[in-house]
């Protein structure tokens, strides 16, 4: 909104400083900035109104240090993320850009979604909260959304590059296209067209349906894995924090024509917008963890894990980037395989040897550690290392062609 009326004043009154509105840099500072600021001014309220309520985490017995101190700790603390994101977005983005509008509805999306599940736990005291059929329903919804948002809407183009006849000389065009970015291969770029090309000559016809099925599963499984991670104090933030600030660094360079031709990537246009919303991400987060970090004050819950695991896949895929998943979300990964792996070899050995027999000591992976006797702080700050790492391996093979 403030976008608009600082465009208002500089095309009429040429009002000194409204130019600044024009640059997103600009804009995403603002948004950073006013982000960490309702995390921290409102989070404080939003808390004290939560325990005036007596929203409290009921907490499985798992037999681990410190489960009894946390029992009571207010949660549905996913209210002051999704706030902070929000404000900003609608105060310094182009809310009628398609990929501002896409997010907005995301993140409102999952949020009632997770707050539906914390809802029936808190106040119904059914800790099974929302049942899972639902759940993934509302998931594969939103990803059935996004699929066909990115395939049909005229905006939602990216600039390719042909071979003039005449001349042989490189020129481009905007248009719709199915290609996205993959590391260790020519140029970067994959077309989800190849997977059909088996079935004929009308195979690229086909396409956007398996597409539509990528986005469904890439969707489900990033905020299963973000809900996962969030077991201990700042771990699904922090994580979510190192790897939104690497999103906003790729919204960024695919979203400037000069930025993306030196670096020989793939331009996307109005996708800078993107940058803005990331950095409201990024500083609700950061701000979030003033009050998650040990000794978590307040929990997150399904409120706020679905909708940022949510959030980074949506973004990943509107970015093109959602083949970098497995690498920039290795932690949420990892997680999410713990679990897997665990559940799956528990019942193979039982139905093999009639005992069912376990990997890791507990799952998530976090919980394997705590079992160890590793204090919470250094499990978090370890997978926040690990976190940074890969975020750097991601941005590094953009060049590993």
């Amino acid at each position: 909104m403030l976008y608009y009326l600082f465009s208002y004043l500089q095309d009429l009154y040429n009002f000194p400083g409204a130019g600044l509105f024009e640059y997103i840099s600009f804009r995403a500072s603002l948004a950073i900035i006013t982000s960490l600021l309702v995390s921290l001014v409102f989070g404080g309220k939003i808390i004290t109104l939560i325990k005036r309520k007596q929203i409290g985490e009921e907490i499985r017995e798992l037999g681990l240090d410190g489960e009894k101190n946390k029992r009571g700790t207010p949660t549905m603390g996913g209210l002051i993320i999704i706030s902070a994101i929000l404000i900003p977005t609608l105060l310094f983005t182009k809310i009628n850009n398609i990929y501002i509008i896409v997010m907005v509805f995301s993140t409102l999306w999952l949020g009632i979604i997770g707050f539906l599940d914390d809802y029936i736990k808190v106040f119904r005291k059914d800790k099974k909260g929302l049942a899972g059929k639902f759940k993934v329903l509302g998931q594969v919804s939103l990803g059935i959304i996004v699929g066909l948002v990115m395939v049909f809407h005229p905006d939602i183009v990216i600039k390719d590059y042909h071979k003039q006849d005449t001349k042989n000389e490189k020129i481009y065009k905007l248009e719709k296209t199915s290609k996205t970015t993959i590391p260790f291969v020519s140029n970067n770029e994959f077309d989800y067209q190849s997977l059909t090309s088996w079935i004929g000559d009308k195979g690229h016809s086909f396409a956007w349906i398996l597409f539509v099925m990528i986005v469904i599963f890439i969707i489900t499984a990033v905020s299963n894995g973000a809900n996962m991670t969030d077991g201990l104090d700042g771990l699904a933030t922090g994580s979510a924090a190192i790897i939104g600030t690497t999103l906003a660094l790729f919204a960024y360079v695919s979203g400037n024509i000069i930025t993306a031709e030196y670096l020989n990537i793939m331009y996307i246009p109005n996708i800078g917008e993107l940058v803005i919303f990331m950095s409201a991400f990024v500083g609700a987060c950061v701000g979030f963890m003033w009050y998650n970090s040990f000794p978590a004050q307040v929990f997150m819950g399904d409120t706020g894990s679905l909708s940022i695991g949510g959030i980074i896949a949506v973004v990943a895929i509107l970015i093109r980037k959602e083949l970098l998943i497995p690498i920039l979300c290795g932690v949420f990964l990892i997680e999410n395989l713990s679990v897997i792996l665990q559940v799956g070899y528990f019942k193979y050995t039982k139905k093999k040897y009639g005992i069912g027999k376990r990997i890791f000591k507990m799952a998530p992976l976090h919980h394997h550690f705590q079992k160890l006797g590793m204090h919470e702080s250094k499990i978090v700050t370890r997978f926040w290392i690990i976190g940074i790492m890969l975020a750097v391996i991601t941005v590094v093979t953009l060049k590993l062609r």
